[in-house]
């Protein structure tokens, strides 16, 4: 049974267009305080947010709901996502929940979950939740309704636990750094990090207003970011996204490195020094040229759908630790239970060595060549039915043919976003973008057929 609420990363969209509304958000908050009630005793939930101007209402109206179903509420303001999630295991909480939209920009916003493990909901929970907002909302009498407070050293609890990651004699002395903050919610704590750990960095977009989360900076846009590496001399640059669980870095030369090529210096690091626990799960959109990288170093490379929840799940199936996203969601199970970019970054960090044997950024990724790619997004109304439509399907078709198996061609709706994203890949960097662009023209002209 699918979820009529929850996507692929928890519930999406504009603030202010249902369901991203005080109204349902109240009613789903009290939802999750029902379903995670003990049997005699009361719900402990976080809640963490970026640095959006909408948070502040959404927090007030989801501490409102939690409380009037009897769950008691600690709030820890503006903290990554995987410190919510770090937090709700480390300090016993039943269920955390994040008030983020991660990459979008400002006007959007949304509401992630994790269970007491630290870990996304299942599908059983969240179908659970959907039942229950189904039924008529009742507030607790006053005896039994919950408590909030705030949680004033979260951003130190986060910090430490991101430094244990890392071996207690690990030293960035000698390093300098630029990082890139999206003027999200690592604003606080990721300097502190790497700066604890003796590295000197350069921050960057480190100033939220409440509007500028993710304009013209952060992972998606790390233009500025290559250009201020360049600037300052600095060994590497750092970006993450809005809500801190994705990365993408940039080379003592500019260079921007992706999370494929993150991905692969961390399982080549691993697999040199023995420490590699099976092999590596991407997905359908990560590039050819990681898989042949790996596999040039007997690394075994499976494939999940898109989004860091299904390269969890084929990990947790093959009890392997390394995963990750090109976008830059990198997952580290030994040591997280969720895509956290500080300690990604910190491993590619360690990954590169240190003293006489330490390397470059540039070096540590220079074993995986990629092949020509390109990504792009395309707005169409309804797009998961575009992609699924036996007109787009027959274009796919034929394009496959002529790449004539030198490439690939992945056409899926965003999951978080309404966009069709088309993605071409070959060994001619040519004929990729006229593939590209045919199949988004092809997908602007398909005709859904109304009542679909």
């Amino acid at each position: 049974m699918g979820q009529k609420y929850f996507g692929t990363d928890g519930i999406r969209g504009r603030v202010g267009t249902y369901p991203i509304t005080p109204e349902f958000c109240l009613r789903l908050s009290w939802a999750v305080g029902k379903v995670f009630a003990g049997q005699d005793r009361r719900a402990r939930v976080l809640i963490g947010k970026d640095t959006r101007i909408s948070g502040y209402m959404l927090e007030s109206v989801i501490q409102s709901g939690l409380v009037s179903a009897g769950a008691d509420v600690s709030l820890l303001g503006p903290m990554p996502t995987p410190a919510i999630a770090y937090l709700t295991r480390a300090l016993g909480a039943d269920a955390g929940i994040v008030i983020s939209a991660s990459h979008n920009p400002y006007y959007d916003n949304g509401i992630k979950f994790f269970d007491r493990h630290g870990s996304k909901l299942s599908d059983e929970i969240e179908q659970e939740i959907e039942a229950t907002l189904e039924t008529f909302m009742v507030c607790e009498d006053s005896e039994s309704l919950g408590r909030a407070s705030r949680i004033t050293d979260a951003p130190g609890r986060y910090v430490e636990f991101c430094k244990s990651c890392v071996s207690s004699d690990f030293s960035l002395r000698g390093t300098r750094m630029v990082i890139d903050c999206a003027n999200g919610a690592t604003y606080g704590v990721a300097a502190k990090v790497f700066e604890e750990l003796g590295a000197e960095v350069v921050v960057m977009f480190a100033d939220p207003d409440g509007f500028n989360i993710n304009d013209d900076c952060g992972s998606t846009h790390a233009e500025n970011l290559q250009l201020r590496v360049l600037a300052e001399g600095a060994d590497l640059g750092i970006a993450f996204d809005g809500d801190g669980d994705r990365l993408v870095m940039v080379d003592h030369e500019g260079r921007l490195v992706d999370g494929d090529e993150i991905v692969f210096g961390i399982a080549q690091s691993r697999k040199l020094n023995k420490k590699l626990r099976g092999g590596v799960v991407g997905t359908v959109m990560s590039n050819f040229g990681l898989e042949k990288a790996l596999e040039n170093l007997s690394i075994p490379f499976l494939r999940a759908n898109v989004g860091d929840r299904h390269v969890l799940e084929l990990m947790k199936k093959k009890k392997w630790v390394i995963g990750g996203e090109p976008s830059g969601h990198i997952l580290t199970m030994d040591l997280t239970t969720t895509g956290d970019a500080i300690v990604a970054a910190l491993q590619v960090l360690v990954s590169m060595g240190v003293g006489e044997d330490q390397q470059s950024l540039k070096e540590l990724v220079s074993g995986m060549h990629k092949a020509p790619q390109i990504l792009l997004n395309v707005e169409v109304a309804s797009p998961g039915l575009v992609a699924q439509s036996e007109s787009m399907q027959a274009a796919i078709a034929d394009q496959i043919k002529v790449l004539e198996g030198r490439g690939r061609v992945v056409v899926r709706a965003s999951g978080t976003e309404s966009l069709l994203r088309v993605m071409v890949e070959g060994d001619n960097e040519s004929e990729v973008k006229q593939i590209a662009q045919a199949l988004v023209q092809h997908a602007v002209d398909v005709v859904i057929p109304t009542g679909k």
